[in-house]
């Protein structure tokens, strides 16, 4: 669904001034909702929630949640309101200092009904961590479709006469929606809500505690992304754009595969980890591994290999033109280098947030947040200077940046669980890696064959190609993962 956004958002504003106005009102409301809220809260409320619910105290997990409710609800609209004051203040000398006078006139306009949503987000991001604790996920994976679509409807159907302002409406009420879908699996769950902040309760101390860290950790992210749309503020109008549309393709399977995955799989990382079984925690965490490097490895290697028919064979209509695949699909090449590092990190954090560690990931966090900046302004200068296109460089830091995150954090997961089954997955790897190899001649060759056709021809074939050329060799070298991939398929099919 949020795949199908992007396209209806690209051929209505394509790679325009305009969308990178909208594209730029987001960071500061994503920066207030990963400080106080989002993947951050989640992280610290889940372990202390279900170890309410492990004691079988209802009524304590229940004033928990109604407190960090609460907290969320008055900290974003605090902060928002500060924020929507400040707006052009902000938008001029933090956020898009290279946007004309009448790009920030845009952005802090729409930031302003941006940060609505963001207060909304908040609350409903604490009931999807609520459903997620009590193993319900229907709802929370649901509510994502409800989001989706109403900035579909307001680009569809508003955007021809206002402008992105209509997607702007569609995030206010997808917002709305996002929350109300969850509401009445909340009551029947049996939520006792109460209207108290609880400050000295210990559960909401033991949240704020786990929380603080990994809330610096999610606002280094986002001012990653702040720093790249200020940088990009002073590239050609439409750079944003291309970037945005590049790292939402790359984070496409990784949405797909290694956020599930994190997802489904945290709450028993808690549970283990709650409960002393660090054997059972190292077991499940290396199986996860491995199944997402099964995934992600193939998918990194179509995707640069595939980039520009897949581009435009997605996006390439009405207002997005060839000067928007070429720049989107430039940006592509660079961001799926770093595709397997943003799902290993997806899935290792979580093992320490379910130890109760949030220090560790966040600090590696940071120093990657401070690493791409640096090598953001450094590679961004050389491709200008070699005669690339510059916004090349901020996807390539991205990528550099989370890689070698991803390599500290599994050096220090496996020291605190005293490995990760490293001879399975150097075993696993390989065949993997050859399968990519064989892949890849097999891409060559289909694209040499095809080279005539259409771009929606050339991806679909090739796909179908790479996927039986890959699934096939690592079946034929002996891997474990396509049996387990198959047999899971199987089971949640009933068959």
């Amino acid at each position: 669904m949020g795949l199908l956004r992007e396209v209806v958002l690209a051929g209505q504003f394509g790679t325009s001034a305009e969308f990178d106005a909208y594209l730029a009102a987001f960071r500061l409301p994503d920066l207030f909702f990963a400080l106080m809220a989002g993947g951050a809260l989640g992280s610290a409320f889940i372990p202390v929630f279900a170890t309410y619910l492990a004691r079988d105290d209802e009524r304590g997990a229940w004033r928990l949640a109604s407190a960090v409710i609460n907290w969320v609800f008055l900290l974003l609209t605090a902060a928002g309101a500060l924020a929507a004051i400040l707006a052009p203040i902000l938008v001029t000398y933090l956020i898009a200092p290279g946007f004309t006078p009448a790009q920030q006139a845009i952005t802090a306009d729409l930031m302003r009904w941006m940060l609505v949503s963001t207060v909304i987000f908040g609350v409903s991001g604490v009931v999807m961590g609520i459903l997620n604790a009590r193993q319900h996920f229907l709802l929370p994976a649901l509510a994502p479709v409800i989001y989706n679509t109403a900035i579909i409807a307001g680009a569809w159907f508003l955007g021809p006469s206002i402008g992105v302002r209509g997607a702007t409406i569609g995030v206010v009420v997808g917002a709305a929606g996002h929350l109300l879908l969850q509401v009445p699996e909340l009551r029947r769950q049996g939520m006792q809500y109460t209207l108290s902040l609880a400050p000295n309760d210990p559960g909401v101390r033991e949240v704020g505690r786990l929380m603080a860290p990994r809330a610096l950790g999610q606002a280094a992210v986002e001012l990653n992304h702040l720093v790249n749309v200020a940088l990009g503020s002073l590239l050609a109008a439409g750079s944003i754009s291309a970037l945005n549309y590049g790292r939402l393709m790359m984070l496409l399977p990784q949405g797909v595969i290694a956020q599930s995955v994190a997802i489904a799989a945290f709450p028993t990382f808690s549970t283990l980890a709650a409960r002393g079984q660090r054997d059972e925690l190292r077991h499940l965490l290396a199986t996860a591994l491995r199944s997402v490097l099964y995934l992600t490895l193939p998918a990194a290697v179509g995707l640069t290999w595939l980039r520009e028919p897949l581009v435009s064979a997605i996006f390439e209509r009405g207002e997005f033109d060839a000067w928007s695949t070429q720049a989107t699909a430039w940006a592509l090449l660079f961001y799926a280098l770093g595709l397997v590092g943003h799902a290993v990190v997806e899935i290792v954090t979580r093992a320490f947030y379910a130890l109760h560690d949030t220090r560790t990931p966040v600090f590696i966090g940071i120093s990657a947040m401070l690493a791409n900046i640096a090598l953001s302004l450094g590679f961004m200068s050389l491709f200008g200077a070699v005669g690339w296109l510059p916004l090349g460089g901020l996807a390539l830091a991205n990528s550099a940046a989370t890689t070698a995150e991803m390599l500290v954090l599994l050096f220090l997961i496996s020291k605190r669980l005293n490995g990760l089954e490293a001879q399975r997955l150097v075993s696993a790897l390989w065949r993997m890696g050859l399968a990519c190899l064989v892949m890849t001649v097999g891409l060559a060759i289909t694209s040499r064959i095809l080279s005539t056709s259409p771009a929606w021809l050339v991806s679909a074939i090739s796909i179908l190609v790479a996927a039986g050329i890959y699934g096939l060799v690592t079946w034929w070298l002996g891997s474990e993962e396509p049996v387990a991939l198959m047999r899971g398929i199987r089971q949640r099919v009933g068959v």
